[in-house]
């Protein structure tokens, strides 16, 4: 499957009706499933429908979900291996 071109902000939005057919009729699975205690049966399902969801409900209804120092040491994580940093290599 192709990734689609989410467009994830910080506030969440609705899906117009030209993105419904591709969003909720393509990218959904039909049903959500539960399979060796994950839901939905591979990880590119998984992070399909959490940028689903992102597109809703925004970054920052997120943030609260987990420790903030984890989105920062994650974010730069990223950043150093976009960079090519040796850095992002070593596991935190």
């Amino acid at each position: 499957m192709e990734t689609p071109h989410f467009k994830i902000g910080r506030q969440g939005r609705a899906w117009t009706k030209e993105e419904i057919p591709s969003r909720y009729h393509n990218l959904c699975p039909e049903k959500i499933e539960l399979v060796e205690g994950k839901l939905f049966w591979t990880d590119e399902e998984r992070l399909c429908m959490i940028a689903l969801l992102l597109e809703n409900v925004g970054i920052d209804k997120i943030l609260p979900l987990a420790d903030l120092d984890l989105w920062q040491e994650a974010i730069n994580q990223a950043r150093q291996k976009a960079s090519g940093s040796p850095e992002a290599t070593k596991p935190a």
